[in-house]
Formats: C-alpha cells, structure tokens, sequence
C-alpha cells in the first residue's frame, strides 16, 4: 500500500467548512485522510503500491501477463492509468487496463483477475486499487469533503492450487440509483469547459441518507452470497474486510451478518474513504499486523456508485 506524505485533519476542514471534528468522528469515524499534491498522477501512488507488492511477493515485474487497475480518478481519460503502471514497472511483457466501478472497483479488477488465470490469459498478475479523490471533491460541500482521501493499494495474484486464493467473486450493479452517488461532469454528456468548475458539476455528489440504506443492505447480502457459494458461515470467516466508507456503514453491516466486532477490520479513521484503494490498503495493513495466517478465510466486501457492489473470498 501506498498514501501520500501530505495529511488533511478534522481540524483543517474545519477551517475550510462549517464543521468540527467532533462532528466528523461522531458521523463517519474519519480523524484524517492524506491527499496528493496537486498535479500528482494516480499512477504514481499506484506504482509505490505495485512496487512493495511485487518486492513482498518476490516476483519479477517482467513475470506479469497483466495488469488491471480499479480507478474512478485515472491520471487522464486515455490511456489508462493501467499503461502507466505498466510503462512505470518496466512490465513489457504484461498487457494493460483501467476498470470503472467506483468503490467496488478493486472486488471488480480481482473478479476480472482471477477469471484471466482460470481461463489461460495469464498466470501472474497485478491488482491495483488507486485514487486521487482529492481531485473530485468538492471542498465546500461538507456532506462529502469529510469523508474522502487518496491512497493506492495491490496485489500479485498468481496460480494456486484450488480450494487456496480467491475462492469466488459476486459482483452486482443497479444502473437505475446511480444518482445516488456519481460525478456529473467530466464526460461527454458534460464535457469540461470553462464553466465547468463555476457550476461545480467536476465534483463527487452524494445523496447520504439513501446511499447509507442500500450499502448495509447490499454489502450484507452479497457478503452472505459468498458464504453460501462455499459453504462456510460467518463463524468459519477468519477476517471481515469490508470497503471503507464510514463507520456506521461497517458498523451497520457487521452487525446484521454477525461479524463479531474484532474480526471486522477498520482503518478508515487515519484514510477515510479512499475508494477503490481501501480494500487493498487494509489487505496490506491487516498482513502486517498479523490479523490472518495462513489457511484463514478471509472475506471482502464493497459499494460503490453505479450502483456496484460485490464480495470476494478469499483462503490466504
């Protein structure tokens, strides 16, 4: 994993918008978040990731056959951010590409991950999550400045025996919300002009309330529909590792599957929501403290805008 040197604290916005750190850490759990310097590219903290996880694993960036990134912040909109990781890595061998699904985008790139090897298309490869929020919020907005931060994390994923590595992966969408949480311009329908940072539509828009309803529902069921693909109950699960978002949103969906409150993992008081990343930041954190051995079942979770959500489980 990787996060930029630079912090955002509950004390800074509150410089910025009307809010307090009492405020914040009551609602979403988020103490600090750290955020790149202007004119970083995503695929810088992409590639520090991609460098500790193939220096962690003891592969080769030349062993890759690809490479996928989840991002919804990709340093610009052709080519992806995926090519410059490649180009970065110094991986000639490996082909490269971006994956859309916001929140969801790092369950989504292992899916894609894992049925490349389990069809032939590769026997190694590199999972990236990465974000420059930063870049996307709107720091007058204090229903949304609160909660976001940069980061990138990875992964190798190679060949295993079965019944070992990625067990299953279930993925899901509901285009019909997806003005639930979404980014209005940037795109074709509203291209980037002159006026587009007067009317502000550059920036992540969020109906809160509605979003928080549907990511318990959702990430609880897709969550269970891992279990029930393979057999195993919440207790057999060593490690519950669900998206970052905020603290009442994991709190909220531990409580309905019955997670026990230790096993649920939580770093998002020193990211906040770092999207796509979040997952395999915690991946990196929970191995470094120990939280899981080998053989221990380990499941993830997330949503995103899109709506997207899917689970993955994982035997480490």
């Amino acid at each position: 994993m990787y996060v930029p040197p630079k912090t955002l604290t509950n004390d800074d916005l509150a410089k910025m918008v009307d809010t307090t750190d009492s405020w914040i850490s009551t609602r979403t759990g988020i103490k600090v978040r750290h955020v790149a310097e202007p004119g970083t590219g995503t695929s810088e903290l992409c590639l520090e990731a991609s460098r500790r996880a193939l220096a962690d694993a003891g592969v080769d960036p030349k062993e890759l056959d690809f490479v996928v990134v989840g991002t919804l912040t990709p340093d610009m909109p052709f080519p992806s951010t995926a090519c410059f990781v490649q180009m970065g890595l110094g991986a000639a061998q490996a082909y490269a590409m971006d994956l859309g699904a916001a929140c969801s985008g790092f369950i989504y790139s292992l899916s894609v991950a894992d049925a490349l090897i389990r069809s032939g298309r590769g026997k190694k490869g590199l999972v990236v999550g990465g974000e420059i929020l930063s870049s996307v919020v709107d720091y007058t907005d204090r229903s949304t400045c609160i909660l976001f931060g940069d980061g990138a994390g990875a992964v190798v994923l190679a060949e295993c025996e079965e019944g070992e590595g990625v067990l299953s992966c279930h993925l899901h969408s509901d285009g019909n919300l997806w003005e639930l949480i979404h980014c209005p311009g940037g795109g074709t329908i509203d291209p980037c002009n002159p006026g587009t940072s007067t009317v502000r539509t550059n920036f992540i828009k969020m109906l809160g309330n509605e979003t928080f309803k549907h990511a318990v529902t959702r990430m609880a069921e897709v969550s269970l529909e891992a279990l029930e693909r393979n057999g195993v109950g919440v207790e057999d699960v060593a490690l519950f590792i669900p998206h970052q978002a905020n603290q009442r949103i994991v709190s909220a969906v531990g409580k309905r599957m019955g997670v026990p409150e230790k096993k649920v993992f939580m770093n998002l008081e020193r990211y906040g929501n770092t999207s796509a990343a979040s997952i395999p930041i915690a991946l990196a954190e929970a191995k470094s403290q120990g939280r899981y051995s080998k053989g221990d079942l380990v499941l993830l979770v997330a949503f995103g805008g899109g709506l997207t959500w899917g689970s993955a489980l994982l035997r480490m």
